[in-house]
């Protein structure tokens, strides 16, 4: 028998707050966290709004920030949701084995100070002059061999094994916008076999920085809704032009039932299901059927073995580009059948932007929070939904919900798909739910 994997803790730092109750309360008051973007100076792009953390140290959190002052935002924002999330879940604790205590984050490429070494020789090229002292200082801070070991997509689990005393494996996915999902979800299935009884699984990111942004501008993603920012994010509605570019990071202590229940620690909510899956078809573009999104819900819910009316809240991907929402929205209906037309479905991109790798994770924190409060939190901004995209996305207003299992979808450049589901713990074993499942 496979072992039930439960969480026992929650941290999340995101544009509407540092912790899991302040993000809370933004979603359910439909608060959009989009703004003018501020890091660097903007006002050459054809883009320049953003969902950025603002007002937000790692001292919010009881850590000294002087140590990360030049580390990456991706890297405080991990830290800064584990380190609370630890805390949470009464880490450390000396009856945690810490050869079976591991971290798997899904944290994507840090490039936060490439671009003033990089402008610095534009400026040679085009002028033939340089001013060596800003020069110097970039090439430096770029080839610094400590600023290396920030910049490393795997600096941050490295960072957390070592402040929490984890031995255990130590991974980091980048997968796209799907990395986190597939770390939290290889690292239950870690559990599952017992190959571990604790692990740290999340994932932060930033790409708010002027590399990210161009990438996104040349591809056609972004909204450009620069005097109206609050209302850029538009999932789902006929007159969406893209997705708002956004940060932050989740984590999450992951055990097994067994030893959560030894150590005496509070259960936020289990992880039943997981799933992934490939379109195999376009490398920037979805299967126009979302067939690894249905495959991947499928898994998820074979994974947790429920049936598709069993799931009683969906988060969508729910990007507000054109394709993607329609897209996502067939394989919505593919993968639930009729229950597509009964099940609420909400994007919390319309007010957290989109948080690339580390989006999934921020994502699954928002469905344990809606198990737990009782509430679905709404997509804001959907004024005139898409004809093509004609399920209950919950317009503006968040609603009671009533249920014990929630979907959470993510969709990545490259073709991949994930899916997870979270389930209100119950004690006793489940097994009438079960015998109605078919596979």
């Amino acid at each position: 028998m496979r072992s039930r994997v439960v969480i026992t803790g929650l941290g999340c730092v995101t544009p509407l707050g540092g912790t899991p109750e302040q993000t809370w309360d933004g979603l359910v008051r439909g608060r959009s966290g989009v703004g003018p973007l501020t890091l660097f100076d903007a006002s050459r792009y054809p883009v320049r709004i953003a969902a950025q953390v603002r007002n937000w140290s790692l001292s919010d959190v009881g850590a000294d920030p002087a140590p990360w002052e030049h580390a990456p935002r991706q890297t405080t924002f991990a830290l800064g949701a584990a380190l609370d999330a630890a805390r949470r879940a009464g880490l450390p604790d000396d009856r945690v084995d810490p050869v079976r205590f591991g971290v798997y984050l899904g944290c994507g490429e840090a490039f936060e100070d490439f671009p003033s070494f990089i402008q610095s020789v534009a400026d040679v090229g085009a002028t033939g002059t340089v001013d060596t002292s800003r020069f110097l200082r970039a090439a430096l801070r770029v080839f610094d061999p400590e600023a290396e070991t920030y910049y490393e997509p795997n600096s941050p689990a490295g960072q957390l094994a070592s402040l929490l005393g984890a031995q255990g494996p130590n991974v980091n996915c980048i997968a796209a916008c799907v990395s986190s999902a597939q770390a939290i979800g290889t690292a239950a299935r870690m559990i599952r076999r017992g190959e571990v009884d604790v692990m740290l699984a999340g994932g932060a990111h930033s790409t708010i920085h002027p590399f990210g942004l161009t990438g996104f501008q040349r591809l056609s993603t972004l909204s450009t809704r620069n005097d109206d920012p609050e209302h850029a994010a538009r999932p789902f509605d006929r007159d969406r032009d893209g997705f708002v570019i956004g940060e932050g990071g989740a984590a999450f202590v992951l055990e097994s039932l067994d030893h959560a229940r030894r150590r005496g620690a509070e259960i936020w909510a289990e992880l039943t299901g997981y799933g992934s899956a490939q379109d195999a078809y376009r490398i920037t573009d979805t299967h126009p059927e979302g067939r690894g999104t249905v495959a991947a819900i499928r898994r998820a819910l074979a994974d947790a073995r429920l049936n598709p009316d069993q799931i009683g809240y969906v988060n969508a991907h729910g990007t507000a580009t054109q394709l993607n929402d329609r897209i996502e929205t067939i394989a919505f209906k593919q993968a639930l059948g009729a229950h597509a037309y009964n099940v609420p479905i909400s994007s919390t991109k319309s007010m957290l932007g989109h948080a690339t790798t580390a989006c999934a994770a921020i994502e699954l924190a928002v469905c344990i929070l809606a198990l737990r409060n009782g509430v679905v939190p709404p997509t804001i901004n959907l004024d005139h939904p898409d004809e093509g995209c004609d399920l209950d996305y919950v317009p503006h207003t968040a609603r009671d919900l009533h249920c014990r299992h929630v979907l959470s979808d993510s969709i990545g450049f490259g073709g991949q798909n994930a899916a997870l589901i979270v389930s209100r713990f119950e004690d006793a074993v489940r097994s009438a739910s079960h015998r109605r499942f078919v596979a």
